[in-house]
């Protein structure tokens, strides 16, 4: 909700500062500046990123006007979720999580966790961990290092969109230079005609500089931090979960 207020604000204060200034609104309709800056961005992540890489730019620049989905609240409902597992682990033994982790559905423990259930990419991060320790074949540094590297894997995974996001908000104010001189070309092929004419044209040409500078920097660039702020929270949640599962392993009590 902050990042669509915050968003609002930004262009109430760049079109409402417009309007004290006696500025005709109509000036600033311009579809054709639009489509050179908006088309040409659009281009430019075609050619940047794979398909995949998109699908997940826009799956995560709608997450970025949504709720965080860890919060201080649901860290301490996986804690006690974690806490849960390790006691069962010490009643009746290792072994008998495998079914658990296998199938998190089914399982006693995780079917009370509902929001647990429905993260997929935090289940299978914690079930996969779990396996792990379940099956024993590896030391407890090792584990480390490998649930280390899990969580490494999964923040490069999702800063791949950040960086496509970045790349858009970095060339988005050279395309709107593009979209003025191709404006001031077409306001040199007026030349001669009536001031009002040039004036227009002139106007056009500027619109689309301020187009690029303006979702530049009030919204592209913005969604991207908060994007990058969304990843590093969710790396800092697995983090906590990686503490609590390799320091049961090394023999912590729950």
């Amino acid at each position: 909700m902050l990042a669509l207020i915050g968003i609002v604000v930004v262009f109430l204060a760049v079109f409402g500062g417009f309007l004290l200034e006696r500025g005709n609104p109509w000036v600033l309709m311009q579809p054709a500046e639009l489509l050179i800056v908006g088309g040409a961005a659009a281009g430019i992540t075609l050619i940047a990123n794979t398909p995949a890489v998109i699908r997940k730019m826009w799956h995560g620049a709608a997450a970025a006007f949504q709720a965080p989905v860890h919060t201080r609240q649901s860290l301490i409902r996986y804690l006690r979720m974690m806490y849960e597992v390790f006691s069962f682990i010490q009643r009746a033994g290792i072994v008998a999580l495998e079914q658990d982790v296998e199938k998190p559905a089914g399982s006693v423990i995780f079917s009370r966790y509902p929001e647990f259930l429905a993260d997929r990419d935090t289940r299978d991060f914690i079930c996969d961990s779990l396996r792990m320790i379940v099956i024993g074949a590896t030391s407890v540094h090792e584990l480390d290092q490998l649930i280390d590297l899990d969580i490494e894997v999964q923040r490069r995974g999702r800063h791949e969109p950040v960086n496509a996001l970045n790349a858009v908000a970095d060339a988005l104010p050279g395309l709107g230079i593009v979209a003025a001189v191709l404006g001031v070309v077409i306001t040199m092929e007026a030349i001669g005609g009536t001031p009002e004419t040039i004036g227009q044209k002139v106007a056009a040409a500027l619109v689309g500089t301020f187009l690029g500078i303006l979702l530049c920097y009030g919204v592209v660039s913005p969604v991207a931090a908060r994007l990058e702020n969304l990843c590093d929270a969710h790396s800092q949640f697995l983090q906590v979960m990686r503490v609590a599962m390799v320091a049961f392993a090394r023999g912590s009590s729950p």
